[in-house]
């Protein structure tokens, strides 16, 4: 059989595709550290609570339980706190920095009246298939060849173009039913999708999954402009922020209830991010198109074609993309290689830890050292933060057995029990999409002498992070990076005006 086109090989062709696929290996991006599990320290009275059958208050948790968990229904925006005193200089060295004021004000939310655009641009996803065509195309790879690459990765040829041919029709579908309702419309891929398009448009559907709808909603600075997500396959992708499943097969009649204002406009809050100090770098870094070309994230930034915009930044910069989900910042490598000179053996330091200082709410600034921050959205409350947060059966129970043990504690043990405190607790991690407020999340915090951890997570209207990083990126919706090392300072924090404005719509 042929592996590789004789050009390429040079020999045996499956010993050059071993080769090829060895380095392919070697120039993927790092995978972020492994999450970590936290514990509340408060574990024993939310027990206590739920053992009593109440619910606890807020206070047992450290965290404000919402009042969008209630109701679950059509929460409404929480008032806006006071504006913040202005952020104290950890140092006379940060005196010159200004962290920008938090802009929360109430965000209502519309509906009733009918919605009939003129003008769409339906953004479609990149199938895995398309991806896998893409990233080898460089090769020379016929079709053929691309059907045994897979498979000696194992991955299933069959199975990614089925998938991708399902997508294909259900893009054709909602494309064909704005056509027929007279909408002029454009269908793009991510390469094509930018600010020109973004303005020519009158309402924005993002036909493929989560992540589409992530990437359409990056570029919408217009809040009147709203965004729909529609999934494409619904069979292998959950689509939490796309219409009910049964729209993907009969777009049709979510039009006819656009046009009849049988929905609800839902109001997302998006996080904005400012940059200043020494280094900036303002343009973003597309890390799918990164994976095409296989360049690790540091080699990327430093090629020659971004190092013409480095500059010093004394004022904040607001940088040209809003997060839906969530922002994720932290050293680029898991491990570092060491390499000693004159030496053929190399060291591997594990693990590389994130050096930054952090302010929330204009608080007082901690040096921290971490496996990385996150920052989400009520929208990015159900995602990665809820992941990064969330507490195990296993750990509650185990927990409730040491308390248990205690001469003085008589708490009735029982699955029940230990399901309705994880239960109890996980929930209060989640708030609503439309709340104007963050909550952020210290991954693996080291606490010593030196550095501390004074609070591992809670909810928060801005927060400031100073870099002490070495290869640190600022990571948008897990789509677009920003360069974010020593000296960087980023403004993180929510602006209504920001808000994304999506539909809501009944099964």
């Amino acid at each position: 059989m042929t592996c590789l086109p004789s050009y390429l090989s040079g020999g045996s062709s499956c010993a050059a595709l071993r080769a090829f696929l060895k380095s392919s290996r070697r120039h993927q991006p790092p995978a972020l550290p492994r999450r970590h599990l936290t514990l509340t320290p408060t574990l024993l009275r939310l027990a206590e609570a739920a053992a009593a059958a109440t619910p606890p208050s807020a206070a047992a948790f450290g965290l404000p339980l919402p009042s969008a968990l209630a109701g679950r229904g059509s929460p409404s925006p929480s008032p806006p706190p006071p504006p913040p005193p202005p952020c104290p200089p950890l140092s006379p060295a940060s005196s010159s920095h200004r962290c920008l004021s938090s802009d929360v004000s109430s965000s209502g939310v519309a509906g009733g009246a009918g919605f009939r655009p003129a003008r769409v641009v339906v953004v479609a996803k990149t199938t895995r298939y398309e991806f896998e065509q893409q990233r080898y195309r460089y090769a020379g790879l016929s079709e053929e060849d691309l059907k045994q690459l897979l498979a000696l990765k194992g991955s299933n040829y069959t199975g990614l173009l089925e998938r991708h041919h399902i997508h294909t029709k259900n893009v054709e579908h909602v494309v064909d039913s704005l056509r027929n309702e007279k909408i002029e419309v454009r269908l793009v891929k991510r390469r094509e999708y930018d600010e020109e398009t973004v303005r020519w448009a009158d309402a924005i559907v993002a036909a493929g999954g989560d992540g589409t709808m992530l990437l359409a909603a990056s570029k919408v600075l217009d809040r009147l402009k709203p965004v729909i997500g529609i999934n494409t396959d619904p069979d292998r992708s959950e689509g939490h922020l796309c219409l009910p499943v049964r729209y993907t097969y009969s777009f049709p009649d979510a039009l006819e209830k656009l046009y009849r204002g049988e929905f609800r406009w839902q109001w997302r809050q998006r996080i904005r991010l400012y940059l200043e100090g020494t280094g900036i770098n303002p343009v973003p870094v597309d890390l799918h198109e990164q994976q095409l070309s296989q360049e690790q994230h540091s080699r990327a930034h430093v090629n020659g074609r971004f190092q013409d915009h480095k500059s010093q930044i004394s004022e904040p910069h607001l940088l040209p993309v809003r997060s839906l989900n969530e922002v994720f910042i932290g050293e680029s490598l898991a491990s570092r290689v060491n390499y000693k000179s004159c030496k053929p053996s190399f060291k591997f330091s594990l693990h590389r830890a994130s050096y930054y200082e952090i302010s929330v709410d204009d608080g007082p600034w901690e040096k921290q050292k971490s496996s990385g921050l996150n920052i989400c959205t009520g929208t990015g409350s159900k995602a990665w933060s809820f992941n990064i947060n969330k507490i195990a059966n296993q750990a509650v129970e185990e927990i409730l057995m040491i308390a248990k043990s205690y001469d003085n504690l008589d708490l009735p043990l029982s699955k029940e029990l230990v399901q309705k405190v994880t239960n109890r607790y996980n929930e209060s991690l989640l708030y609503s999409p439309e709340e104007p407020k963050m909550f952020f999340s210290i991954r693996e915090p080291i606490s010593n002498r030196v550095f501390s951890s004074s609070r591992q997570r809670g909810f928060a209207s801005k927060v400031c992070i100073r870099s002490r990083c070495w290869d640190a990126c600022m990571v948008v919706d897990g789509g677009t990076s920003f360069e974010f090392n020593d000296g960087a300072i980023a403004s993180i924090l929510i602006n209504t005006e920001d808000a994304l404005r999506t539909v809501v719509l009944e099964e």
